[in-house]
């Protein structure tokens, strides 16, 4: 009976625990160096009225360097506040476990890209970050419950759900424990 019970436990928790499959947008070996990139994730999304924001991650390894890829959508039929990035811009992740991890963004000024779609304002912010070794490990184990992204001019928090039903990718997901299943497809 034990070992029924064992059995049981064991084949129910293996698939919570066991790592995601990596899938790749890019993947280039050459002369020049090595780059791995992630397909993108959606790990925030907000709809209230004609206004609508979206938060993509994906994971990459240029030449041996783990970078977390960061884009901002924002939609409206009205006007769209833009969001500028510069060197003094961080991310930070509020893990579960009460720790915060800080990421840095190592390039010059970018206000993003504005675009008009369907009778809608669009504007698209795109920013590469860097881990800072001494937290890299905490994403591996504890799950990300909030981000907040410190803008030139402003700060803005993003509450990270455990389980999300997208809108706008009519599927689900779950975004608290995307670098727990990921990271390992961006490590040497």
């Amino acid at each position: 009976m034990r070992f029924l019970l064992f059995c049981f436990l064991f084949l129910y928790f293996i698939p919570s625990i066991a790592q995601k499959k990596c899938e790749y947008d890019v993947e280039v070996n050459d002369s020049i160096g090595s780059l791995k990139t992630t397909k993108e994730f959606l790990i925030y999304e907000k709809k209230f009225g004609n206004n609508e924001s979206y938060v993509f991650l994906s994971l990459s390894n240029d030449n041996g360097t783990p970078v977390l890829n960061f884009q901002l959508v924002h939609k409206n039929s009205d006007f769209v506040k833009a969001y500028c990035i510069d060197a003094k811009t961080k991310l930070y992740l509020q893990l579960e476990n009460g720790k915060i991890v800080t990421m840095l963004h190592p390039n010059v000024e970018n206000c993003g890209s504005f675009m008009r779609n369907d009778e809608r304002n669009v504007r698209i912010l795109t920013a590469n970050f860097l881990f800072l070794k001494n937290h890299y490990e905490d994403l591996k184990i504890s799950p990300v419950v909030s981000m907040r992204v410190k803008y030139t001019t402003e700060t803005v928090d993003y509450i990270i759900r455990k389980e999300l039903q997208s809108e706008l990718l009519n599927q689900f997901s779950r975004p608290q424990n995307y670098f727990i299943d990921y990271l390992h497809c961006v490590e040497n």
